[in-house]
């Protein structure tokens, strides 16, 4: 049976843990050629991928690495931040920290991929946003719900703009996920359990999301069977938004 990325060569971001690193090792099972990137290089340990150490934040590394790597099929934009805070509570530092992690790097990774994706024939994006934002205000989460928002903008964009040159570009807007950065933020609040049952609570499952769960969805749209999606937003959240 044809694996559904045979022959797709696709590169990660953020692939050291949690959604991005189950994105890579179901890529990787379908078939593809994975290159998992990370600023955290030895938490991509283990992986069965091409394996290098990325700061998306850093412009002259994307350049670097888009130079060395050429054409890749698959973009899967995973890298980014969780800020806590109403807009009373975060400095101006805060507020670029999270839109240069979130925003700007998705950006400048697009910019850096895309042309090689058109001189190629086409080629297939995937952003990770979330229903944080324009979806949906949850409480706290101002910075991070506002660059979200804009992830679905700049998914829009990329997508109408470059939708008759072969590239669709699509992104996924999870709830709360178990994940790495999840059970730090449960830690950091000085009370595990009651953290986790409140983040529990919100989702109408009665449970917490995980990220196989999401991987399963960006697998959809980064093979032929989402050949037929771009410009779309596609929520995976246990419900929160119902």
């Amino acid at each position: 049976m044809r694996k559904r990325l045979d022959g797709k060569t696709a590169l990660i971001t953020g692939a050291a843990a949690g959604i991005g690193r189950a994105v890579s090792e179901l890529f990787a099972a379908e078939g593809a050629h994975v290159i998992a990137t990370d600023r955290d290089f030895a938490g991509l340990k283990g992986l069965g991928a091409d394996r290098h150490a990325l700061d998306v934040t850093n412009p002259q590394a994307v350049e670097a690495l888009a130079q060395k790597l050429g054409r890749v099929d698959i973009l899967f934009n995973c890298a980014g931040f969780v800020e806590a805070g109403t807009i009373l509570d975060n400095s101006e530092q805060e507020w670029l920290k999270s839109f240069e992690i979130n925003v700007f790097a998705m950006a400048r990774m697009i910019r850096a991929f895309l042309p090689a994706m058109i001189a190629g024939g086409g080629g297939n994006i995937i952003n990770v946003a979330s229903v944080s934002g324009s979806i949906k205000g949850i409480p706290n989460r101002c910075i991070y719900g506002a660059s979200k928002a804009a992830v679905i903008g700049l998914t829009k964009s990329v997508a109408v703009d470059f939708v008759q040159q072969g590239i669709r570009c699509n992104s996924v807007c999870p709830g709360t996920v178990d994940s790495p950065s999840l059970q730090q933020r449960l830690a950091d609040t000085g009370d595990y359990e009651a953290a986790r049952k409140a983040f529990t609570a919100r989702q109408p499952m009665g449970r917490i999301g995980t990220a196989q769960e999401i991987a399963g969805v960006v697998l959809y749209l980064a093979s032929d069977d989402g050949a037929f999606c771009t410009g779309q937003n596609f929520i995976i959240d246990g419900g929160i938004t119902i």
